[in-house]
């Protein structure tokens, strides 16, 4: 049932916002630090990890895909509300917290990015062919006879 999806996603809000602000006091900022950004994380592991053990029913995916649509506007309201400036102005963390949060995602994307590769590419004619035409090589790269040219008209 949808409303399943819409319950995990509302316990991931609810723990994600709880470490955000749980984040914000070990950090001494007076906000809540990631919170919404930790609730998808855990919506998209919990997700997963349904997936991997096959209880991801219809219901559940669809109310989960539903709200990971509607996870941009959510972020963007969020940061609307947040104070940037103050935020600065309370010292140096904040400055430091974003230095390390931004080289901690580029390091899991480099990690991700290593886990991810296959030793063997899996290519086949048709993705032969795609990457021939968007190279602009198109169909005389991949064809060993030249191309049918259209004969002209005949009167009658």
């Amino acid at each position: 049932m949808t409303i399943f999806g819409v319950a995990l996603l509302a316990l991931c809000t609810l723990i994600g916002v709880f470490l955000g602000d749980l984040l914000g006091v070990a950090l001494g900022v007076k906000a809540n630090v990631g919170g919404v950004g930790l609730a998808m994380i855990l919506l998209i592991a919990a997700r997963s990890w349904l997936v991997a053990r096959g209880k991801l029913g219809g219901g559940i995916k669809l109310g989960v895909e539903f709200w990971s649509t509607m996870y941009i506007p959510i972020v963007v309201a969020m940061a609307a509300q947040q104070n940037v400036v103050a935020a600065v102005r309370g010292g140096p963390i904040v400055l430091i917290a974003a230095t390390v949060s931004l080289l901690l995602c580029f390091a899991c994307v480099a990690l991700l990015g290593h886990f991810g590769r296959r030793d063997a590419p899996l290519e086949n004619e048709q993705i032969r062919h795609g990457g021939a035409v968007i190279a602009g090589d198109g169909d005389e790269a991949l064809s060993p006879s030249p191309p049918a040219r259209p004969q002209p008209a005949r009167k009658v």
